[in-house]
């Protein structure tokens, strides 16, 4: 048994973006998350997803798009500033995509989406391995059409994005997940 290993994926938490600080993953440690997400299950190894790292000046660029989307959206001028604050806040962030193969004669979609969150989540436990904090976000910004040309090309889907830093306070007491008895049972 791999108890380090174990303690890891046992102690991972989201940490949401106004509790992430710099430094953020250099570009060496952003590639071993990105060689962590590539162990994930996947059937055929289709690699049914890539990730788009927004930091430096291109987070401006991100704070751009989130402000637009607001405005599109109808929202008041003080919500466009917070929604383009948000962008710059996590020191790096990491858009999630897919790219799902909806004819594939093997593997049928829904096994190339649990390969995205297997991708996903052994990303996100990287990310913890490596002593930073993260949390995926994703909400309507995913579905705004400028948004998804921005990161997505053809037959690409953005399911959100990774903001990572170093966390500036531990995890929030209260956030208990189920018990193991809630999500394990013996078929019968």
């Amino acid at each position: 048994m791999n108890a380090p290993l174990l303690e890891g994926l046992l102690g991972r938490y989201s940490l949401g973006i106004k509790y992430l600080g710099e430094p953020g993953p250099d570009a060496a440690q952003l590639r071993t998350m990105a060689e962590a997400a590539l162990h994930a299950p996947d059937h055929e190894r289709l690699v049914p997803f890539r990730f788009a790292v927004v930091r430096g000046a291109a987070r401006e660029r991100l704070a751009q798009l989130y402000m637009q989307a607001a405005r599109d959206a109808g929202k008041p001028e003080a919500t466009v500033q917070v929604d383009g604050e948000r962008a710059l806040r996590a020191p790096v962030t990491v858009a999630v995509v897919a790219r799902i193969d909806l004819g594939h004669p093997v593997v049928p979609a829904h096994e190339q989406w649990c390969a995205v969150g297997g991708a996903l989540a052994n990303f996100m436990n990287a990310v913890h391995a490596l002593g930073y904090a993260g949390k995926m976000l994703s909400g309507a910004k995913v579905r705004q059409p400028a948004i998804q040309a921005a990161f997505c090309g053809p037959g690409e889907t953005l399911v959100g994005w990774i903001a990572i830093g170093t966390a500036l306070r531990p995890p929030a007491a209260g956030h208990a997940k189920p018990g193991v008895d809630q999500v394990l049972s013996d078929w019968t």
